[in-house]
């Protein structure tokens, strides 16, 4: 079964151009390297242009374990405090009821 995840947090004021960067490196080391990744997107909130949303699918649970495993995870949770404020991570595991994805 897919496994989904919403994860929200804030990028800290003076850190845009490098939260940037690291959001589109992220991306593309999933995108890279995780055959079992579905969708990896990170968005900006349109009225808090600081508050970044992550959706995420994967293929299954094993693929999500591994993505929290992978080197490039580890990288971007140690921008946690430099660039992303720590205090502001929500994650939620979702189950998906009905939909579709092109």
């Amino acid at each position: 079964m897919n496994q989904t995840i919403l994860a929200r947090f804030k990028i800290i004021d003076g850190k845009e151009s490098e939260a940037d960067e690291a959001m589109k490196t992220m991306a593309a080391a999933v995108e890279k390297s995780e055959s079992g990744a579905l969708t990896y997107i990170f968005a900006r909130n349109r009225k808090d242009p600081s508050e970044v949303t992550v959706f995420e699918i994967y293929s299954d649970d094993d693929t999500f374990k591994a993505h929290g495993a992978s080197p490039h995870m580890g990288t971007f949770r140690s921008y946690f405090g430099p660039i992303f404020d720590a205090a502001t991570v929500k994650v939620e595991r979702l189950e998906q009821i009905a939909g579709f994805q092109r």
